[in-house]
């Protein structure tokens, strides 16, 4: 096909009324002169615990701070073994190795998330597990909790790329004993920089959460609870938070929305994944499979569409953790080597959807006829 004009994997949506709404917001906390754990901090908090059917929000510096406090408030600390995936980005592994406790691996099923069978072998050796709710999609957490809590194991959700996301009535970050988000600007509530949120409805949990955010301090200057940290959410972040937080479930249907429609052009071809149910995925990535994945992402580039790759190496291949070539997680590694991330994001025409579908079919047609 001839190529037109480029489409990014990734744009942000041109928006004036909400460019508007975000400089009086700042107005707003400059004029105030309180810049950290304020007005803006607390009405955020409150706000964003309504959205997840949480009783807290605890606001913190970033995602991964997110997911280091949570884990330290549920007990986890140094050499213990948490279960989590490898095929999420290194996120938590980064969290786990700042407590120093030890990742343990599990592989994923054909949602690309953890899947339950494969977390039953593990389960008797691990002090916690971070199960990721990945692309948007909700992984299958009720089953994954029911699993451990026969243990008496805590499940942390890493929904840094599910906000909006629900099932049966029950948002992510609800499930588990806490939820865990990050509010990079191209998440589905982002702020205009770094933020991240821990959400609970155990009291014990939120308070330890609270105080683990600030020095680990139970009244300033006082340190009663080691491993704390300086990982405050700032009042200008909450306060841009807080004007697109209502927008939140628009902009999930738009992103809904074209999910659906690469659906729909894509259906019959091998590359999709399995097809969600209802309002459990918000797209925050709208991703497929191909085993000549670096070949169609250069025919797409070659059409003008941007790609990326979501994630392209197991957690436990990083360079970081040395010789580990013992581990093998088939579903993960497939996985690692096949997905394509596809451009999806409010704003996105529908246009330009169409385009990157035929695209894709014109490539399956070819290396379907020389094949």
């Amino acid at each position: 096909m001839t190529a037109g004009k480029s489409v990014p994997v990734f744009q942000f949506e041109d928006d004036p009324s909400l460019d508007e709404a975000l400089r009086d917001a700042a107005a707003r906390v400059i004029a105030r002169q309180r810049y950290v754990l304020g007005t803006e901090v607390e009405g955020f908090e409150h706000e964003f615990a309504q959205l997840c059917g949480t009783s807290s929000s605890i606001g913190v510096a970033n995602g991964t701070d997110a997911l280091e406090l949570a884990l330290r408030a549920v007990g986890v600390s140094s050499t213990d073994r948490v279960a989590t995936v490898a095929n999420a980005g290194f996120y938590t592994c980064t969290a786990l190795a700042a407590i120093g406790a030890v990742p343990v691996f599990v592989d994923v099923d054909e949602t690309l998330t953890m899947s339950p069978t494969s977390l039953a072998d593990v389960m008797s050796d691990v002090k916690s597990v971070v199960v990721t709710h990945l692309y948007g999609r909700l992984a299958a957490v009720e089953t994954i909790v029911t699993l451990a809590n026969q243990y008496q194991v805590p499940v942390i959700e890493d929904c840094a790329q599910a906000h909006g996301a629900t099932r049966n009535g029950k948002s992510a970050g609800s499930f588990g004993a806490a939820g865990c988000f990050s509010f990079y600007p191209t998440k589905n509530l982002g702020a205009l920089g770094d933020g991240g949120a821990v959400v609970t409805s155990d009291p014990d949990l939120a308070a330890r959460v609270r105080t683990l955010r600030e020095y680990g301090w139970s009244s300033k200057y006082l340190v009663a609870q080691a491993g704390g940290r300086n990982s405050r959410l700032d009042e200008l972040q909450a306060a841009f938070l807080r004007v697109k937080m209502p927008r939140v479930a628009e902009r999930n249907v738009a992103r809904s929305t074209i999910a659906r429609r690469y659906w729909q052009g894509l259906r019959g071809l091998d590359i999709l994944p399995p097809e969600p149910h209802s309002d459990e995925y918000v797209a925050h990535l709208f991703v497929i499979r191909s085993r000549q994945r670096d070949v169609l992402r250069a025919e797409l580039a070659r059409a003008n569409i941007d790609t990326a790759v979501h994630y392209p190496l197991p957690d436990y291949r990083q360079p970081v953790y040395g010789d580990s070539e013992r581990l093998r997680l088939p579903a993960t590694e497939a996985a690692c080597g096949e997905v394509v991330t596809l451009p999806c994001y409010p704003g996105l025409a529908l246009e330009h959807v169409d385009r990157v579908i035929e695209a894709i079919r014109d490539f399956v047609a070819r290396e379907h006829a020389t094949g």
